[in-house]
């Protein structure tokens, strides 16, 4: 895919946000050096967008990768990150608002948050007020990722079973899977709301008796799961190593492109189970402490150019929410219902809820326990 290049207006505008010129330093007025620092999620841009950006402003981005909330929390929290921009999970982003780790946003310096969806912003501001401290980067579904030529060989010839969380929750059906390997995201903020909400109880719920219900079914069905990891199963999808996956809808259909592209053979597909499932907003914030601010303010606003929004979702199969950057997506892409839901399957997701200390360490304990089989 032929990405697109910054012309020099556009690059002058990015400039102008972070308070520099062409010729000056970014953030001149801060005295900021030229860099920037990023800790997002692996498999979650183009490979051109941070070459394009770099070319533009003269920011030299330094972009490490975590593939779990849980480890951008420990370094937010245990304060000093080294990061200009962090990509949190909405609910756990909620949370890291109220601990105070986040510098309120100068939307003045992102004129491109007017090319977001007002519907989208209005959803998010219900753990972020006033959308003042994070900009929506991406969003997409959890769901069940599976090799189409395996799961018919252990259920008939049909793939039905991949559209309910039968498939995976029933001892049953995820043993028929055990011999070609399954992997359940290494999340408890996601695992155990998923349970929840199978079992018929409240996703959001913080009640410990209800809570350790999801972990009962979790611990009934761990004798199957080959491994726990929230990026290896990727690669491993994709070459047949593993069959069955819980997993996020874009790294999933990254998977079965990879596969086609190998022409190894394997179908990969994503379902999105008819009971619900969760969506979720990964969010761009700038931690406090941040020593770069004027740099990152360039770059989220650069992500929110309609077509750099397109080749990022093009390149990653997770929904943007940049409305005029729909058109410009891939058609297969674009009319997807696993990346782009339609409004009846919408209708049944669910986000999550931010927890609270004392349910966040009985996820902990519990996510502990369902791992070593205890």
């Amino acid at each position: 895919m032929n990405l697109r290049i910054l012309t020099a207006a556009v690059a002058a505008s990015l400039l102008a946000a972070c308070g520099g010129t062409q010729d000056g330093a970014a953030g001149a007025e801060g005295g900021e050096a030229k860099v920037l620092n990023v800790y997002n999620y692996s498999d979650y841009i183009a490979e051109d967008t941070i070459p394009n950006f770099e070319k533009a402003t003269g920011i030299k981005v330094t972009y490490d990768v975590f593939d779990s909330d849980e480890m951008v929390e420990t370094k937010l929290l245990t304060g000093d990150s080294g990061y200009d921009i962090v990509v949190p999970t909405l609910n756990f982003f909620g949370r890291q608002i109220q601990a105070g780790v986040f510098l309120p946003l100068d939307k003045s310096r992102i004129p491109n948050l007017a090319n977001l969806d007002a519907g989208v912003m209005a959803r998010i501001a219900g753990q972020d007020p006033e959308n003042k401290y994070g900009v929506p980067y991406m969003m997409g579904t959890t769901g069940i990722g599976y090799n189409v030529a395996k799961l018919k060989e252990r259920f008939g010839g049909s793939t039905d079973i991949a559209n309910s969380w039968d498939l995976v929750f029933k001892p049953e059906n995820i043993g028929k899977m055990k011999d070609c390997g399954v992997t359940l995201l290494d999340t408890p903020s996601d695992m155990i709301p998923i349970a929840l909400h199978y079992l018929g109880e409240d996703p959001h719920s913080t009640d410990p008796a209800t809570i350790g219900k999801a972990a009962d079914l979790l611990k009934s069905i761990r004798p199957y799961v080959q491994n726990f990891h929230s990026s290896q199963y990727v690669g491993s999808l994709a070459n047949g190593s593993t069959c069955l996956v819980v997993g996020w809808s874009g790294d999933i259909i990254q998977a079965r492109d990879r596969a086609e592209e190998a022409g190894n053979g394997v179908e990969v597909a994503y379902s999105i189970p008819k009971e619900g499932a969760p969506q979720w907003f990964d969010m761009l914030a700038i931690p406090k402490d941040a020593k770069h601010p004027e740099n990152a303010y360039a770059f989220i606003n650069y992500l929110l150019e309609p077509q750099v929004a397109a080749n990022n979702t093009n390149v990653t199969h997770y929904a943007n929410p940049v409305t005029p950057a729909t058109p410009l997506v891939d058609e297969a892409i674009r009319e997807d219902r696993t990346i782009y839901p339609s409004e009846e399957v919408a209708a049944k997701m669910f986000t999550y809820a931010i927890n609270p200390p004392d349910v966040d360490k009985l996820y902990t304990r519990l996510w502990t326990e369902i791992k070593t089989g205890r």
